[in-house]
């Protein structure tokens, strides 16, 4: 099904999504609600780690993509458009009835890091399960500067887009607070160093949730020891223990590796935000490696 629908020409695929949502939006009463919540962060392995629990047999996903974006680009469209992304209940309980029962869920990597996000799923979810991925901030800033170059989000060079990053964020959160469907295009797309402060986000996160409600990998450790990471994470969300057949690295960013320069720079910069975030999740020191 999904390969079908990849081959259909764009404008076909574009009605087809508008008429799925136009159904979806009509029977959201009869739509499962998430289980849990991937939230992040962005370029932290959080693609490898989806497609290894789409194949967890209780797992039902939204249709089309594995991120609806509804808690940080399109709040303003209203819960019942949220919800129609989600399978019917019946059939998702009849499909998953030999394995336990249907879970649903989505992934944002922009949630955590958004301004706004983590407030609105506190207001409209706040019993959610959440799961956050966190890699070397340093190396995060580069995988994303590489994607957003390789998507033409990014046309200046990586150090050049680090002295700018400031300047272009200013007034960008003023502006998405008085108009909740502006969407940035600097805020998503051009925030290297800002979304590797993790600690600043995770405290925001834990002063909106109880702690038992989020769970937070380390993305090296679930590339080296992914079975145990995986058992680990389905045991916090009360998924059957299963393992999928292999793990896999997706969406990774080849190309030339970040100057020494540009690295100790970043290092230098992150050692306090690392700190914090050890004390925080009372962890080893984690970065740099």
């Amino acid at each position: 099904m999904t390969s079908v629908r990849k081959a259909a020409p764009e404008p076909v695929r574009r009605a087809g999504r508008r008429a799925y949502l136009q159904a979806g939006t009509a029977t959201a009463p009869l739509r499962l609600q998430p289980g849990f919540i991937m939230i992040g962060a962005q370029r932290c392995g959080t693609t490898s780690l989806f497609r290894a629990l789409m194949a967890h047999p209780q797992i039902v996903r939204p249709a089309f993509h594995k991120g609806i974006n509804f808690f940080d680009l399109n709040y303003y469209r209203g819960t019942a458009w949220y919800r129609g992304h989600f399978p019917v209940a019946r059939i998702a309980r009849a499909a998953t009835a030999r394995h336990g029962g249907p879970v649903s869920f989505e992934a944002s990597g922009y949630y955590m890091y958004h301004p706004f996000a983590m407030e609105r799923i506190a207001h409209d979810l706040p019993g959610m399960k959440l799961v956050v991925m966190l890699r070397d901030p340093v190396e995060r800033a580069f995988s994303a500067y590489k994607h957003e170059y390789a998507r033409g989000y990014e046309w200046e060079s990586f150090e050049k887009a680090l002295e700018l990053e400031d300047e272009r964020l200013v007034g960008e959160i003023d502006r998405m607070r008085a108009d909740p469907a502006y969407e940035s295009f600097t805020h998503r797309h051009h925030s290297y160093t800002r979304r590797g402060h993790y600690a600043d986000q995770l405290e925001r996160i834990f002063g909106l949730f109880p702690r038992e409600q989020v769970h937070v990998m380390d993305s090296e450790a679930f590339f080296a020891r992914p079975e145990h990471e995986f058992r680990e994470l389905t045991d916090f969300l009360g998924l059957r223990a299963c393992q999928p057949a292999s793990f896999g690295q997706h969406n990774a960013r080849p190309g030339d590796p970040m100057a020494v320069g540009t690295q100790r720079m970043l290092e230098d910069q992150f050692a306090p935000h690392n700190k914090r975030l050890a004390a925080l999740l009372d962890w080893a020191p984690q970065w740099p490696r």
